[in-house]
């Protein structure tokens, strides 16, 4: 399944040209990633963001943009608690998560240079400090609003909302201790940051 969309993304950046209107940008974007997992007693995650994209304006106000991105997610001061003791005692963990992201991404532009961009991503996840690992994958939808000024520097914010339970809800470590957390944990993920296009030929 990854084979085919890491093999359609490179097709699109292999292509700028569909017609006469269409033109092709490469750029880099990176921020400030802001993340927690639901249903989990934590807060949230300060973390970064960094990948590269390929710009498909399609006419001049609807643009395709395929997206590779790393991004480092996750919850900070997870409860837990400690060795199953009695009386219990909660300690608390931050767990990190990072994903290697495959996205393909709707742009629509309004007036000067309002952008309002949605679209899906497969999530892969490349790194974690996970005591055991329930599901190394994730689904996701974005859906975000952009500011691109005449130079190809565009300020944006997006929410990424994962669909997949990302641990399973009675999650213990090889030491018996157990998190807190509900019955369906998934990925939320914000992201503040610029993103650069370079000028590409029509």
């Amino acid at each position: 399944m990854y084979k085919n969309l890491i093999t359609a993304f490179l097709v699109l950046c292999a292509f700028p040209k569909v017609n006469a209107q269409t033109s092709f940008n490469p750029g880099l974007r990176g921020g400030l990633s802001l993340s927690t997992i639901s249903e989990t007693k934590s807060s949230y995650k300060t973390d970064f963001y960094v990948g590269a994209f390929g710009e498909i304006n399609i006419t001049k106000k609807y643009a395709l943009q395929p997206e590779i991105t790393y991004s480092r997610q996750g919850s900070d001061n997870v409860g837990y608690y400690f060795d199953n003791a009695e009386p219990k005692k909660v300690k608390f963990r931050d767990l990190q998560l990072g994903y290697l992201s495959f996205t393909l991404l709707n742009k629509f532009t309004f007036g000067p240079g309002i952008q309002i961009q949605f679209g899906p991503a497969v999530d892969v996840l490349v790194n974690d400090n996970l005591d055991k690992v329930e599901m190394y994958n994730d689904l996701s939808l974005i859906s975000g609003v952009a500011y691109r000024l005449p130079s190809g520097l565009t300020f944006e914010a997006r929410l990424k909302k994962g669909l997949l339970d990302v641990f399973d809800s009675s999650y213990y470590n090889d030491v018996n201790d157990y998190y807190l957390f509900g019955s369906y944990n998934t990925n939320v993920n914000i992201q503040l940051g610029i993103s650069y296009a370079f000028s590409g030929k029509k």
